[in-house]
């Protein structure tokens, strides 16, 4: 038997290969090689470890060194000292924001301690590629357990007892979702994962599916099996290239051992799984939008009811979940609705899975706890502002999500408490903002995305967006005027009661929102024809003081 006295794991996902991941990994294994090691010493790529701003990440196990920001030139060394001569290269160890102290475990990183990794829990530690690895962290035990030892309807049931929710958005409750499409008529019923994820500064399917794709295909398999559903479909854009591929690998040694398939584990039940590959479009986030792209229409809304659930896929009766709320199905059939109903809030269970960006040190992702604070996620998990800078506010749930000041850092972050104070969980981008980012400015940056994401099928969206669009262009430009902020709150009320779909009526959520908590910067713009964040350029004066040094600037 071959003995392994170290596994050296390396971050391989789209973060850390666009840093050079790949060029570190084929260095080490040269270097390895050369010295003799490569018996005794196992490579293993693995999905993103979450904290993307300072990859390529590498882990040495068993004792847990953290390197970051390796890179091919390094190798040599950190196989010399560390691997070979058993002494940590200093300079390579992560080295926290602020402080500059050097942590030399990966337990330590504060950027780790307050998460609870469960739908990221393979992510960074397993191959993805390997089946065996899944396997051998627990995985296909509960597609286990059900088939040989629970009734569809008590499938369901546990899903329900758990509390949880889609983390898609909406938070529709999982398993009352489930069992809709259990009791619906139909012999043909489908499984559908969205894994569209169309949000500026959002990657969480993403690294999931690149991270440990296995735990969403048991989860969905587990779906077909309480739903009578023998077919399932990952729809998921095709700019996301490394998921499809590992994906493709993930389903066919699934279909190979026969974990898919026909007649899985002797118990009647079938079940197949194809990949649908997305053009890009945000509207197909939506899940009517989405089926018809499936399908291979134009991906447009249509109107509900009736709801996929009774007629989805070709008419057919259909269960859509997002990446996520999939990944979190394996562990609450083995551990139990108790276990996971233990964790977040009275109404919002479980954990939640971010995405840290903008100005903030620790930008990539984190899973926490539901009911944990955002003060807690952006300054101990994130490690708070960069250059000094003063935080000013967080864009949460996306281009559909509000935006929240200081004061609200406190604020519990739940489905329900985010609703209240004018923003939503979404599918769960997060990006922070200093005081150098005007609010207006973002508010236009989020509509005209929306603006320019919408289908066009239904008026308030199409042209609602847009009328909101130019006033806030004029505004930022300094031609803002008397009346213009009750006309983008009369305009937002009217397009959030009329759209079709969820795209139009949460579009205008950011505009709400920094109105609701920053109207005083809308009403500079306007009145004082001044940029109190000093970003917008049409408002931005420069006068020559007795300061000035003659530089001819």
């Amino acid at each position: 038997m071959q003995y392994i006295r170290a596994h050296v794991l390396i971050c391989t996902g789209t973060g850390c290969t666009a840093a050079g991941a790949k060029k570190v990994a084929a260095a080490l294994q040269k270097e390895l090689a050369q010295k003799g090691l490569d018996n005794e010493i196992k490579i293993v790529e693995t999905g993103c470890h979450g904290l993307c701003e300072a990859g390529p990440l590498i882990i040495v196990y068993p004792e847990g060194t953290f390197y970051a920001g390796v890179q091919a030139e390094d190798v040599p060394e950190l196989v010399d000292s560390h691997l070979y001569k058993g002494r940590i290269v200093q300079r390579l160890l992560y080295k926290e924001p602020g402080t500059h102290e050097s942590i030399p475990s990966y337990s330590d990183l504060s950027f780790y301690k307050k998460q609870m990794r469960m739908v990221l829990a393979n992510c960074g530690y397993i191959n993805p590629e390997v089946i065996e690895e899944y396997v051998a962290n627990g995985g296909y035990e509960a597609l286990v357990k059900v088939l040989t030892g629970m009734s569809p309807a008590a499938v369901i049931a546990e899903i329900k007892k758990s509390g949880l929710r889609g983390r898609g958005g909406g938070g529709f409750p999982t398993g009352m979702k489930w069992g809709f499409t259990h009791k619906a008529a139909g012999a043909k019923k489908y499984v559908v994962c969205n894994a569209d994820e169309g949000d500026p500064g959002a990657f969480m399917d993403r690294s999931v599916l690149e991270g440990d794709p296995h735990r969403v295909i048991e989860g969905m398999a587990i779906c077909g099996y309480a739903i009578g559903a023998d077919e399932g479909y990952v729809y998921v854009r095709a700019e996301y290239p490394l998921a499809i591929k590992r994906l493709k690998i993930a389903i066919k040694q699934a279909s190979d051992i026969g974990f898919l398939g026909a007649n899985i584990f002797g118990s009647n039940f079938n079940f197949h799984l194809k990949i649908k590959e997305g053009a890009g479009a945000f509207v197909c986030g939506e899940e009517t939008a989405l089926l018809a792209s499936i399908e291979g229409k134009r991906g447009m809304p249509r109107p509900r009811p009736p709801f996929p659930a009774v007629s989805g896929l070709w008419g057919k009766p259909t269960n859509i979940n997002n990446v996520e709320t999939y990944a979190n199905v394996p562990q609450i059939i083995t551990k139990g609705a108790a276990w996971y109903a233990g964790i977040g809030t009275d109404k919002s269970k479980g954990t939640k899975v971010f995405a840290l960006t903008g100005r903030i040190n620790h930008t990539g992702l984190a899973e926490v706890p539901m009911g944990i604070s955002m003060r807690e996620i952006i300054f101990d998990i994130g490690g708070g502002i960069p250059g000094g800078k003063k935080f000013k506010a967080v864009q949460i749930g996306g281009p559909s999500g509000g935006c929240l000041p200081e004061q609200l850092l406190d604020l519990p972050i739940d489905y329900d408490s985010l609703i209240q104070a004018g923003a939503m969980m979404g599918s769960g981008g997060l990006v922070v903002m200093d005081e150098t980012t005007c609010m207006v400015d973002l508010a236009k940056f989020f509509l005209a995305f929306t603006q320019a994401e919408s289908c066009g099928k239904c008026t308030p969206c199409r042209e609602g967006t847009k009328r909101m669009l130019e006033i806030l262009t004029r505004i930022t430009e300094g031609n803002g005027n008397d009346g213009d902020i009750a006309l983008l709150e009369d305009m937002a009320r009217n397009i959030k009661s009329t759209a079709l779909c969820g795209l139009g009526q949460t579009a205008p959520n950011p505009v709400l929102s920094t109105l609701r908590y920053f109207r005083s910067e809308y009403e500079a713009h306007i009145y004082d024809k001044r940029c109190p964040a000093g970003a917008c350029t049409a408002l931005t004066n420069f006068t020559i003081t007795e300061l000035c040094k003659g530089c001819g600037l």
